[in-house]
């Protein structure tokens, strides 16, 4: 029998990511679920260019663009 994945954790942005507009900005979570990898792997992505910079939105808070995460899924910089 198939396991069933619990949804409530996984981030609504993640959920509703192709609904989302390309100027909008998700956090982490939302890039570790996109690309199936950990933080620390994001990070390493990131400095390696496979994955677009990551913009600091305030203090504490860092985000990525979701146009930029789409133009990077489809391999286009």
């Amino acid at each position: 029998m198939a396991r069933r994945t619990d949804t409530s954790s996984i981030p609504d942005s993640l959920k509703n990511f192709d609904l989302l507009p390309d100027s909008a900005y998700v956090r982490q979570p939302v890039v570790e679920g996109l690309w199936g990898c950990s933080g620390s792997t994001v990070w390493r992505l990131v400095k390696r260019g496979k994955l677009p910079p990551a913009h600091k939105l305030s203090d504490g808070i860092t985000g990525w663009n979701v146009g930029e995460l789409r133009r990077a899924r489809k391999g286009v910089r």
